[in-house]
């Protein structure tokens, strides 16, 4: 099925958010949970936004493979290049999975701690791929359309709002501005909902995650390059993200040496003097 970005776009702009039904085939959703099997099923959330009955598995990229294509998928990237300058960087890459007895999550967008004022510019772009089906009894995710145009009166008209469940199969992904008001739903069923969740922001925001330290270099260094610079081995102009005046993807090069560490061997000078 051919991908029509400009039909997904317009749904973005208009109500905050849109679906890609195809987005994985039954071999990589396999895959998915080949990879996540070795994860899930040793701790629960430690707070109520958490969720103190869902379990996360963070850093995917540093996990699996199947995780390197997924961040790079084309389609993805290119509504991503639609809403955000070029260079954009992966922000979060994590799994969820809500368990059953779950209770709602509270209303949030995903770009809240950036603080420039509601409505604004795209500062981030979401995704949310199930890799069980998702409805609204097993705790598919909540989303108020349009909500993502509200001013900073937004907690308030959230609460005043009857949410949408996106219900959707396997295999099938949400893609949402930074800026929509949604909640992970209740599950009320017997089996837990399993999903994933990449998040790309504007070149010049800070990530969520901290990659570049979370990601071990052996695995970051077998990485496509688009991937890697996505992760922060990246410069966005003009110099922010340098590496001692360097660019950081230096940093993977075979025998790199930290540049402030060889400075100070060969001036005799100790770290901190």
């Amino acid at each position: 099925m051919a991908f029509e970005l400009e039909a997904h776009a317009r749904a973005i702009e208009r109500d905050g958010y849109t679906i890609i039904r195809d987005f994985m085939d039954a071999a990589r959703l396999a895959e998915v949970r080949r990879v996540l099997g070795f994860y899930l099923g040793t701790h629960s959330g430690r707070n109520p936004f958490e969720g103190h009955r869902t379990e996360r598995v963070y850093t995917l990229v540093a996990r699996g493979k199947v995780f390197w294509d997924i961040a790079l998928d084309a389609r993805v990237l290119a509504l991503c290049d639609r809403f955000l300058l070029p260079g954009c960087l992966l922000t979060a890459s994590q799994a969820i999975c809500i368990r059953p007895g779950e209770q709602p999550q509270a209303f949030h967008h995903d770009d809240t701690f950036y603080t420039v004022p509601r409505p604004r510019p795209m500062i981030s772009l979401s995704t949310i791929a199930a890799v069980d089906r998702f409805s609204a009894e097993n705790g598919g995710t909540e989303i108020l359309p349009g909500s993502h145009l509200w001013g900073g009166d937004w907690s308030s008209r959230a609460a005043a709002s009857k949410p949408v469940t996106v219900d959707m199969p396997a295999g099938a992904c949400v893609v949402f501005s930074g800026a929509l008001v949604h909640r992970g739903g209740a599950n009320r069923s017997a089996l837990p909902r399993l999903a994933f969740s990449n998040q790309y922001c504007q070149p010049w925001a800070r990530q969520q995650e901290n990659f570049m330290l979370g990601v071990p270099p052996e695995v970051a260094r077998q990485m496509p390059e688009r991937l890697q610079q996505m992760l922060g081995y990246s410069i966005y102009p003009p110099f922010m993200g340098q590496l001692t005046a360097s660019h950081p993807l230096k940093a993977l090069e075979a025998g790199f040496a930290n540049p402030v560490r060889a400075q100070a061997a060969a001036a005799g000078a100790r770290l901190p003097e």
